[in-house]
């Protein structure tokens, strides 16, 4: 197996020094502020062309950054994505192939990120940095172990799963402070916290996740966004996060930390209905690019150039190790590490450093991927309700007034995001990115040879996957290395 994609980061171990104290920490370390978006599809920002959505504070963002367009996502949805971020490792290694749901199955309600994994925020703090959560979590809720707060956040504000399953509760800490929640002032309050942790460090360094709830159903916005937009809920809701970006971003500067600080803004999935794919075909929770491609936008006064545009392909994993890269703190030299430093990516015309990029369904690869092609090794699928047809579905996790409290016009199947034109799904389909970014013709017959070299990558990657049940990752055991 070629070492430089099963080990995109190996050679960090060897150039990057050793992690550092609190006491050792110089003052110019920078800032690192990840804000991560929930279900924010690749079309969903006018920077990414979006018709009607008016994003000014992101379009500015990319500007005066970088904006890579073939980032993606491990997996279609939340947890395994949030879970790959905060470890640098795919699902199936750091033991995440699906979602902590607390209204679902008690096995479901028990998974958590395993205890024997090593948290981005972790290593910050051992490198001396104030680490701060706000935001969505998804990593675990059944026992406090679980909690960001154990997991190497200094502090917490937000929910611990997903803002429409039950029961949503606020935490500060690890201390419910709301019960339910009125989503409708989330974003706000979200950014407020947000603001008050860059203020309260801005004379140390620091790395703050800010994992917004939003566009992740149900759908709602402050009164000030709330039917403003052209684009209707889904508008404001986008408006009112762009905002919160804008905030940041102002604060960074009015503090004079603008130099001193990364800021990345991406999103962990493609999009739910409501959303844009952005011409690709599929959204949320399937194997189409419309699942796993999503957009990342990167912001550091002079050191990324403004208006840097790259299509290398990069994936989630990437980010924990570029973070730690940028701060010179090491990586974990004990186990397998997925992720590459992509900051070349950000400022020149460099390749990307992996050869193949991996997509999840649940706990098995579904797809791989390079430059140029793309192999469903599994046949790609779709939303069921969305398969169905007229419009009666019921979402079960729907506001109802009582415990889940948001506006009742959420988006429908009917508002499917994405393409759903093209050949049929079915096993070993080919698709050519670089022509038919919308995989509407499956090329596998004319391409026998790269078939057999994606297949042989593919292959040779499943060896190493733990033996799992569907969805049932061995909550904190020794992961395979």
């Amino acid at each position: 197996m070629s070492a430089k994609w099963l080990f995109p980061s190996a050679w960090l171990l060897l150039t990057m020094p050793f992690g550092l104290t609190a006491a050792e920490a110089p003052s110019q370390s920078p800032n690192v502020i990840i804000i991560l978006a929930d279900d924010l599809g690749y079309g969903d920002l006018a920077c990414y062309g979006h018709p009607k959505f008016k994003t000014p504070n992101l379009d500015r963002m990319a500007a005066e950054g970088a904006r890579l367009t073939h980032f993606n996502a491990p997996a279609p949805f939340c947890a395994p994505t949030r879970a790959s971020l905060m470890t640098g490792r795919y699902p199936f290694r750091c033991g995440m192939t699906a979602n902590p749901t607390p209204d679902a199955t008690p096995q479901n309600n028990e998974l958590g990120l395993p205890t024997s994994e090593i948290t981005l925020a972790e290593l910050f703090r051992r490198g001396g940095y104030a680490t701060g959560m706000v935001g969505k979590w998804h990593l675990g809720h059944a026992k406090p172990e679980f909690f960001p707060t154990r997991r190497g956040f200094d502090e917490f504000f937000g929910i611990l799963y997903s803002n429409d399953m039950r029961p949503v509760q606020l935490l500060d800490g690890e201390k419910v402070v709301e019960y339910p929640v009125v989503q409708a002032t989330v974003t706000k309050r979200y950014t407020e916290r947000a603001l008050s942790f860059i203020e309260r460090n801005k004379a140390k360094p620091f790395f703050l996740y800010f994992a917004h709830a939003m566009p992740h159903k149900p759908l709602a916005a402050s009164e000030k966004y709330y039917k403003q937009s052209d684009g209707g809920l889904y508008g404001d809701v986008i408006a009112e996060l762009d905002a919160s970006v804008g905030q940041v971003l102002a604060k960074v500067k009015e503090l004079g930390l603008d130099e001193k600080t990364f800021i990345v803004f991406t999103s962990d999935n493609g999009p739910w209905y409501g959303g844009s794919s952005g011409g690709l075909r599929g959204m949320k929770a399937t194997s189409w690019e419309g699942g796993y491609r999503v957009p990342f936008i990167a912001r550091w006064p002079g050191k990324i150039p403004a208006g840097h545009i790259s299509a290398q392909p990069a994936v989630m994993m990437d980010l924990f190790t570029t973070a730690l890269k940028i701060a010179g703190i090491a990586l974990p030299s004990d186990r397998v590490m997925d992720g590459a430093d992509i900051f070349p990516l950000l400022t020149s015309d460099a390749k990307s450093p992996h050869e193949v990029i991996f997509g999840h369904q649940g706990a098995r690869l579904a797809t791989v991927r390079d430059a140029r092609w793309k192999l469903h090794v599994l046949a790609a699928n779709d939303r069921r309700e969305a398969t169905r047809p007229g419009d009666r579905w019921v979402d079960p996790r729907a506001p109802d007034g009582v415990t889940l409290l948001a506006p009742y016009e959420q988006s429908r199947p009917s508002d499917y995001p994405g393409l759903r034109t093209g050949d049929a799904p079915e096993p070993m389909a080919l698709f050519d990115l670089s022509t038919d970014p919308g995989e509407q013709h499956n090329v596998a017959d004319a391409n026998p040879d790269v078939i057999k070299r994606l297949q042989a990558q593919y292959d040779e990657v499943t060896k190493q996957m733990p033996a799992v049940i569907e969805g049932t990752p061995q909550q904190g055991k020794k992961r395979k290395q």
